[in-house]
């Protein structure tokens, strides 16, 4: 006779202490909690067991969502304010912190993209952009019970201005003359120069200036070393427990939910939410296969093709291929432009030429990417307000190597994707035909690989090759280091990785290096050469450029050797482009300028390449329906699919528990 045991009838428990004597029913409990607990322990998903471990949980209660920061290096530091080594995505952004404002990247509960979060309305300016008023919704609620008010929107402000070193403190000081409370309700903000955009700070997209505690932080004495342990809410959930290891995080619906923002739109209905580190890719599989993980993040190709070809409950964002995400995001080649010889954009572009992005696609996405040659995103909207309109452009664009000019631009790149793929077996039925359908789905076109031009330039630049290899201008081997994210993000360490093959292949010492914690470790403090990463995030629907392109003024560019802070990750100024970005301020966000403005930047980083765009960031995201229901697809998209991003808080109120309490 054989033992069937069925997981979805179990607790997430693991294995219990021996006792000495049990009946036949206590046996069987305990094997199964034993069975279930070893099978989580080989996947990584299990800590050591304790009374309030997540496996403990009702598992027809608990949503389990991988985190893709992995482990926290520093698991008691939810100081987000601070860069203190602790998580950011473990559910601490999504579940617990709030702002003014949120533009959802998709369409938004109830097809409104725009949400007045804490805000009770949208942020209203003078006739010059100088000041900005915010109005407040009342009876909002810590999870302390300390009512929600402009003070602590005057605190969060002040106190990061006051305080070099804090996550928003430079986009504050370098903005606001002043900020004060005018009421309970009302905020008045007055700004050292005209910004149409200022309220972006206090928008989520990914995420946002959150708003502090004012009654917990004015307690602490330096509140850069405060590590906001037992974290205050303004969010529907609470801290429950987390592993000390650093390994996963379990927030609890708060009693007085109905005191959040989140409440206009319904109850969430996990009681609890525990993000967890389920391992590389191959671990998150298996795991989403027994039913152990509800969300995987991110996966490989590989890993989402097997999910649905092994897995009936199985949901993704676009239920045939490419299956996945396509986040408002622009992966792309970030040069340290503060760094020679990437301060020099004859260089940038020569190895920008050395690229086969075809090979690359294939290599990293197995084609299910959308290219860009232009520094935008090739979303739907993008496609229309900027790729398809500049094509011409691209198609005139030259650059002088010094001997020749050329020019780079290839606009069927996208086509010849779509023609490689359709020789697969596995999708030749799936890949489009329609010229229209074809660019939607791989991009256009893409710079032409022309290692002549690349060797002319660096030549112009004052390199030298010798024995096939190339010198920098005072002789030395040219050595670069593409710094990539190992499994995190698989994918881009593939395409990263390829592309350094690439290079070395024309006789530059060049390789792969992989780093934990990207960001944190080199992006922000500047200490790398080249990476695979992103300083590009639209808005998503909306063709404003503001969200990152403000960010991107020289004013917010870090010295050598200082903390950037966001989004201008290349460090790279340029007096045009401020001229552009201080424009965009002086003008509504709904003028049609604005678009112009947007296309004469995209000239001006084609010219000078401080990075080199590659492709969208087609998220493999896969949600498993054994538990819970109701996830975000193309046929219902109410907001984004992708866990980390603050605004998947939509999902915890359109979320239905698939099997009964």
């Amino acid at each position: 006779m054989l033992l069937r045991i069925d997981n979805r009838d179990m607790p997430m428990r693991a294995p219990a202490a021996a006792v000495s004597s049990l009946t036949w029913e206590e046996f069987m409990q305990q094997w199964k909690r034993f069975a279930f607990g070893f099978v989580l322990a080989t996947l990584g998903l299990a800590a050591t067991a304790r009374a309030d471990d997540y496996t403990s949980l009702p598992r027809k209660e608990t949503l389990i969502v991988e985190n893709p920061e992995g482990t926290i290096k520093n698991p008691g530091w939810f100081n987000i304010w601070v860069n203190g080594g602790g998580g950011v995505s473990t559910g601490l952004q999504q579940l617990t912190m709030d702002t003014l404002w949120y533009i959802d990247p998709e369409q938004g509960l109830g097809g409104a993209s725009w949400d007045n979060s804490l805000a009770a309305d949208k942020p209203q300016y003078n006739a010059d952009f100088t000041e900005m008023t915010v109005k407040l919704r009342k009876g909002l609620f810590w999870s302390d019970g300390v009512e929600f008010t402009a003070d602590d929107v005057v605190y969060t402000v002040k106190t990061q201005m006051d305080h070099p070193g804090m996550v928003w403190s430079a986009a504050f000081s370098v903005q606001v003359a002043s900020v004060e409370a005018t009421d309970p309700q009302t905020v008045v903000f007055k700004l050292k120069k005209p910004n149409s955009r200022f309220h972006a700070i206090f928008t989520v997209r990914w995420n946002g200036a959150w708003i502090m505690p004012k009654h917990v932080f004015e307690k602490v004495e330096d509140p850069l070393r405060y590590d906001f342990a037992n974290p205050v809410s303004l969010g529907a959930y609470k801290l429950k427990s987390y592993d000390p290891q650093g390994k996963w995080y379990t927030w609890e619906k708060r009693d007085d939910w109905q005191r959040t923002s989140l409440a206009r739109f319904g109850e969430p209905a996990p009681k609890y939410v525990t993000y967890t580190d389920p391992g590389p890719p191959d671990k998150r599989t298996i795991a989403q296969l027994e039913h152990n993980l509800d969300i995987i993040h991110d996966n490989t190709p590989e890993g989402m093709f097997t999910l649905k070809e092994k897995s009936k409950t199985i949901e993704t964002w676009f239920p045939g291929f490419p299956f996945a995400h396509p986040d408002p995001t622009l992966p792309a080649v970030i040069f340290n432009n503060q760094n020679p010889p990437f301060d020099n954009a004859d260089v940038r572009w020569a190895l920008a030429l050395l690229i086969d992005i075809k090979a690359v696609d294939m290599a990293s996405y197995r084609g299910a990417a959308t290219l860009s040659a232009l520094g935008v995103p090739p979303t739907a909207a993008t496609m229309k307000d900027y790729q398809a309109p500049m094509q011409d452009w691209l198609k005139d664009f030259e650059i002088d190597t010094g001997k020749s000019k050329i020019k780079p631009y290839d606009p069927t790149v996208g086509q010849q994707i779509a023609d490689i793929l359709r020789k697969q077996p596995k999708f030749k039925d799936q890949i489009p035909t329609d010229p229209q359908a074809i660019t939607g789905a791989f991009g256009y076109g893409w710079w032409k690989p022309d290692p002549k031009a690349a060797g002319e330039l660096l030549e112009k630049a004052g390199f030298k090759k010798s024995g096939g290899k190339w010198l920098t201008p005072d002789g030395q081997p040219f050595k670069i280091r593409m710094t990539v994210e190992g499994d995190t993000r698989s994918v881009f360490t593939r395409a990263g990785t390829l592309i350094a093959q690439q290079w070395a292949a024309f006789g530059i010492d060049a390789k792969a290096v992989p780093a934990a914690k990207l960001w944190q470790t080199a992006l922000q403090p500047g200490d790398f050469q080249v990476a695979i990463a992103w300083s590009v995030e639209t808005w998503g629907g909306d063709p404003d450029l503001s969200f990152f392109l403000d960010s991107w003024h020289s004013q917010f560019v870090a010295k050598k050797g200082e903390v950037q802070p966001p989004r201008n990750w290349q460090r790279w100024s340029n007096p045009e482009l401020d001229k552009i970005i201080e424009s965009i301020r002086g003008i509504s966000a709904d003028d049609p300028k604005g678009m112009e403005l947007g296309k004469d930047y995209l000239k001006l980083v084609a010219r000078e390449m401080p990075t080199i765009p590659l492709m969208s960031y087609n998220v493999f995201t896969s949600m498993d329906t054994t538990y819970w229901t109701g996830y975000p697809t193309i046929a219902d998209p109410y907001t984004d699919p992708v866990p980390n991003w603050a605004n998947s808080r939509l999902m915890m109120v359109k979320l239905k528990p698939a099997q009964p309490k």
